[in-house]
């Protein structure tokens, strides 16, 4: 715990609001270490000396932004002084030690302190008493000149969400998704930033969102060139490639999926704790998550029959060799049968002793492998 806020709560005991970390906050100091799957102590997360995770935080009062430069314990004292305030505290890829201070600071559990750090989950919605936790997958479109076996298509990330009655923290992983535009969209928006921390919870999500319909819209396009190719008699159609990015749109889809069953739960008359006007929103964004899915659905069996029809292309083609050898084998063994018949070395053979047999024999080889040629020609084999 730093000075700063050690003097905080000194002057919280003089008639300030005093920070007391929550009952179920105490186990936060065991997160000095992170457990490894069996249990044994694994070595924290290498950290940067000086680095600091804060990206901004910020003070909201009845939807407005008070001016200066807010440490984040002085800014939850503050809100906790005045109502319809909140503090939004913005983190990108904080270490160890500085979360597990924050979760001191705010009261956050142990068990979402730890996925934050790790960023290794898939979309849900947790509660931990009073603190709700929100976690998004984030996805961005990597621009390329020529989709190849080894192309990047969609970058994934991680934004999580601490939502309290009076803050919002948000923890960024990866550059999928930048939270600095949000942030400059909503405070021009004081109406919709009067609803406290749930209206910034629907801003990153409806963001989040959005970067699905555009990483969507830029996969067809990239299926439209691989649909082409395949059936385009001059192009490669690589089945690599087709397996490259049919394991980018999985690695997108885990994104995109998961997501229904938080936003299912958002948006339900049930949940009382996100205000109805911001439940109107979340549902717009649900919306277009349906979308998003049913695309990505669309996508997959779409890329299942590329793949079924150049396999099949393939087979054919195959064939088509087969047919192609079979005939010329075919046009050969009439020489190879005329000639070793004639090769025998016996005295009473007919016209053995032809004066033009030779020619003849010939001829007739020719006559036959034309007839032959011009046949199989006519049935598609050669």
């Amino acid at each position: 715990m730093t000075d700063r806020v050690a003097r905080d709560r000194t002057a919280g005991q003089n008639g300030g609001r005093v920070l007391r970390p929550r009952a179920w906050a105490a186990p936060v100091r065991a997160m000095s270490r992170i457990l490894n799957a069996d249990g044994s102590p694994g070595a924290p997360e290498p950290t940067r000396p000086g680095r600091s995770g804060v990206v901004d935080c910020g003070l909201y009062v009845d939807g407005e932004r008070q001016p200066g430069e807010w440490h984040y314990a002085d800014a939850l004292t503050a809100a906790g002084r005045q109502r319809n305030a909140f503090v939004w505290l913005g983190l990108h890829e904080p270490g160890l030690d500085e979360m597990t201070e924050i979760a001191a600071t705010f009261g956050l559990h142990e068990l979402a302190v730890e996925d934050a750090v790790k960023a290794e989950q898939r979309p849900k919605l947790e509660r931990f008493g009073d603190v709700a936790f929100l976690v998004l997958r984030t996805a961005r479109y990597c621009e390329h000149t020529e989709l190849t076996e080894n192309s990047e298509v969609v970058e994934t990330g991680q934004v999580m969400l601490f939502i309290g009655p009076n803050f919002l923290i948000s923890v960024r992983h990866g550059d999928a998704c930048r939270l600095a535009p949000v942030r400059a969209d909503l405070e021009a928006k004081r109406e919709l930033l009067e609803h406290g921390p749930w209206a910034v919870a629907y801003a990153i999500t409806d963001r989040v969102v959005d970067l699905y319909l555009e990483v969507a819209d830029r996969l067809e396009d990239d299926l439209d060139v691989l649909e082409a190719d395949v059936f385009d008699r001059q192009g490669s159609g690589r089945i690599p490639r087709i397996y490259q990015m049919k394991r980018e749109l999985v690695e997108f889809k885990r994104a995109v999926t998961p997501l229904q069953r938080p936003l299912l739960t958002l948006t339900s008359q049930v949940n009382r704790e996100v205000p109805q006007e911001v439940r109107r929103y979340f549902r717009d964004v649900q919306d277009h998550l349906s979308r998003t899915v049913e695309q990505v659905n669309s996508y997959d069996d779409l890329l299942n029959s590329i793949l079924q029809a150049r396999l099949a292309q393939v087979t054919v083609d195959q064939n088509n060799d087969m047919r192609k050898i079979a005939a010329w084998a075919a046009i050969g063994a009439v020489w190879t049968a005329i000639a070793g018949i004639y090769g025998m070395n016996f005295d009473n053979m007919p016209e053995l002793r032809m004066t033009y047999g030779y020619p003849v024999v010939l001829a007739v080889m020719l006559a036959i492998s034309l007839a032959l040629y011009r046949w199989f020609r006519r049935n598609g084999w050669l």
